[in-house]
């Protein structure tokens, strides 16, 4: 009983340190992109706008957890590669709240990235932000999980 008992406990412990590996699961391969394969009008939601990534957001908040803070780490070295570009930061709600409330929300949210990635070094002249509150969910579920999934902030090249 003991052996399997301390194999189980070498697997799990095997388990936590492949897990921890890095830091982020955002470590993706720069080199990789060109800037002539980057579409306007592409997107982080769709996955088609290079390395840059969706942000997600708490419920009610425009705070960024350090996941997010991650993701805009890879956003901000992707946008430092590529000068050219330029973003459209889209501010997104779930569908709880009014749509007033969720539109400044929404705009909160994506100021919220703009001003992280400005901070990071990205000049502010590439970086548009707009609010849709909860009226572009990517999620039609009415749930936590959908909700989680419509709290989020999407980049769209605008131009390259």
């Amino acid at each position: 009983m003991k052996l399997t008992i301390s194999k189980i406990v070498m697997a799990i412990t095997l388990i936590s340190l492949i897990g921890c590996g890095s830091t982020s699961k955002n470590k993706k391969n720069l080199s990789k992109y060109k800037i002539n394969q980057i579409e306007i009008n592409s997107d982080s939601d769709s996955n088609e706008a290079g390395a840059l990534e969706t942000v997600y957001f708490p419920f009610n908040s425009s705070d960024l957890r350090q996941n997010a803070q991650e993701s805009l780490e890879l956003n901000a070295e992707f946008l430092k590669k590529f000068r050219t570009l330029r973003v459209q930061i889209e501010g997104h709600c779930d569908e709880r709240g009014s749509v007033q409330y969720n539109l400044a929300l929404g705009e909160k949210r994506a100021q919220s990235i703009k001003d992280y990635l400005v901070a990071s070094g990205v000049e502010p002249n590439r970086i548009t932000t707009i609010s849709f509150g909860k009226e572009r969910p990517i999620s039609l579920n009415h749930d936590e999980v959908a909700w989680s999934k419509n709290r989020r902030g999407n980049f769209v090249i605008v131009a390259k």
